[in-house]
């Protein structure tokens, strides 16, 4: 099964890396569209529900929250789906977007996420919005400094998603990525604006037991770092 979930995401990333390059070079061929878009289609009426509610939160939330974009959402999920995550840790709740994106893939693998954020304005903004997106039981949101609050963890980890302080990233990576387990990801944000640490990427893309590939790099651009088996 986990040679079947690791060969499903050798595919997923290979097909997303060369999508981003075929439409780089339509983008530098002519002006205009350079990729093809297409928008979710919900499976079920609970789908239906989740994908509303994340619609409402992009058009009336976002301001202030600093969301991940759509399309980064949209990968968030397919990543959570294809390699079958149980347990998805978050660094950087905010209103709650991008942890609900992962709940779309979670709900179909049985997994869970664990959640962090030092705002509690936003912590209880994010878990008004788990509600109404019906996901709140798959949810622990954790707030205070995530720096410390880590160092409580001690499950297994599937995906490593940082979206918080920039400066902050390699001492995550540094604290969690023992408990990673052997073909999870390590998801970074912001790995084209606002610049990223060089600390970070550094230590990314010159790991040996690392394997790191960017997407989205034409937006806020994402890592996708695979721990090698």
């Amino acid at each position: 099964m986990l040679k079947k979930s690791a060969l499903g995401l050798v595919v997923t990333v290979v097909l997303l890396g060369a999508a981003h390059l075929v439409a780089q070079e339509r983008g530098r061929a002519r002006p205009g569209p350079s990729s093809i878009e297409s928008s979710p289609i919900p499976q079920t009426e609970a789908e239906k529900r989740i994908l509303s509610i994340l619609e409402d939160m992009d058009q009336n939330q976002r301001r202030g929250m600093m969301n991940v974009p759509l399309e980064d959402g949209r990968l968030l999920r397919l990543l959570t789906e294809t390699v079958g995550a149980k347990h998805v840790v978050e660094i950087g709740t905010s209103n709650g977007y991008s942890a609900i994106w992962f709940c779309l893939g979670l709900r179909a693998t049985g997994g869970k996420l664990t959640t962090h954020e030092i705002d509690p304005h936003r912590a209880s903004l994010a878990r008004e919005n788990f509600k109404r997106a019906g996901v709140d039981e798959i949810v622990t949101l954790v707030e205070g400094d995530a720096h410390e609050e880590v160092m409580k963890l001690n499950d297994s980890i599937d995906i490593l998603f940082l979206d918080a302080d920039k400066p902050g990233y390699l001492d995550y990576l540094n604290k969690l990525l023992p408990l990673v387990r052997p073909g999870g990801l390590i998801l970074a944000h912001n790995m084209n604006r606002p610049a990223p640490d060089p600390r970070y990427i550094k230590a990314i893309t010159t790991n040996p037991d690392l394997e790191t590939i960017f997407l989205n790099m034409h937006a806020a651009g994402v890592g996708v770092t695979l721990k090698k088996r």
